[in-house]
């Protein structure tokens, strides 16, 4: 199965699928709003301003599996993000990306190795995956900061023609 063509739903609940955004560059992150990375949400949403018109989109991911820092309920979670960060990227449902219950689509994406080499388990919340048009991965650890210069590179070496 392509990553395409994994089986998604959105915050409110919508099937949806990457195939949406298959000709554009999309950063998938794990978010959360109760971590010490929280912040994060400013540069990537500063990311989705700068970059979104121009084929890319960030894609939020909420994830509870990291100290329980993302306890909300689908409603409390958007309002968080809208309210506090002016969120406007896209956000999917709460999604487990390690363990038994990882998600098809964190199945994928943590087989890429990191600019270390190293591949496997997702190690905190707001780790980056950026899907290029056509599907290849690039992968940025949760420490990266959403506007730091290797990843605003990729962003803008990955964005459609």
């Amino acid at each position: 199965m392509s990553l395409y063509d994994i089986p998604l739903r959105t915050l409110s609940g919508e099937p949806t699928t990457l195939a949406e955004y298959k000709d554009k560059a999309v950063l998938v992150v794990n978010v959360a709003s109760k971590c010490g990375l929280t912040p994060q949400y400013e540069g990537l949403e500063r990311l989705q301003k700068t970059y979104g018109d121009r084929g890319f989109t960030v894609l939020g991911v909420p994830c509870n599996q990291f100290g329980g820092q993302e306890p909300g309920t689908a409603e409390e979670i958007g309002t968080f993000c809208s309210a506090t960060y002016g969120v406007t990227f896209p956000l999917l449902e709460k999604t487990d990306v390690n363990g038994d219950g990882r998600h098809p689509l964190y199945a994928e994406l943590t087989r890429v190795a990191d600019a270390g080499g190293e591949a496997g388990d997702v190690q905190w919340n707001f780790e980056k995956f950026l899907v290029a048009p056509g599907g290849e991965v690039t992968r940025f650890r949760p420490r990266t900061e959403p506007e730091a210069a290797e990843l605003v590179a990729a962003v803008e070496a990955a964005l459609p023609a």
